[in-house]
């Protein structure tokens, strides 16, 4: 199974309609399909397919057509996502109409189309399972935990300040985590 980490664009027209479509991870599809609404205020159809895996290590599915003929764009974008393992991640694509009818076969033909360059135009990588951890760092040894953090490149942080010490929840690979716990020279609780 594969996954990204960022968001990615691409662009393509199929009879004079106009496909953008952006490739984005799971954690960030609600509020880029958010703004993509107000931003693409006079397209046709935002259109998405999403791929994640809930707490029970299931992979959820879901697809949107967004008024397109039913099964014609939505369906199509998930069957791409499915075909490259992707997984945690979202496929949104906004639809400009050309003036040309693509008909449903074409109408697929095309989402599909913008769903593969967007792909295409990604740094896939392979899926880790990421798990949470909790560290209870002083104040005095923050600043070197944070930079373990910063080198380690683990971004998925919540921190909560107390009075005598910082509790971190950090999500990443079981692996970041080891070298985190190993390149920690200061004393921390687990």
């Amino acid at each position: 199974m594969y996954e990204v980490k960022e968001i990615y664009k691409s662009e393509i027209e199929v009879k004079k309609s106009k496909f953008i479509s952006f490739l984005v991870p799971i954690n960030q599809f609600e509020s880029l399909k958010e703004e993509l609404k107000k931003k693409h205020i006079k397209a046709n159809h935002i259109v998405y397919a999403f791929r994640e895996l809930n707490e029970f290590n299931q992979i959820v599915e879901r697809s949107s057509d967004d008024g397109e003929p039913k099964g014609a764009a939505g369906v199509p974008t998930l069957k791409v996502l499915r075909g490259k393992e992707l997984i945690n991640c979202a496929i949104i694509t906004i639809r400009y109409f050309g003036g040309i009818k693509l008909g449903v076969g074409g109408m697929a033909r095309a989402y599909a189309k913008a769903a593969n360059s967007v792909i295409d135009s990604a740094n896939i990588i392979a899926y880790e399972k990421e798990s949470i951890k909790e560290f209870k760092i002083s104040y005095k040894n923050q600043r070197a935990f944070e930079y373990n953090l910063k080198e380690l490149n683990i971004k998925d942080i919540k921190r909560e300040f107390l009075e005598d010490k910082i509790v971190y929840k950090i999500r990443a690979s079981k692996e970041k985590l080891k070298e985190l716990i190993t390149h920690t020279s200061s004393p921390f609780e687990q």
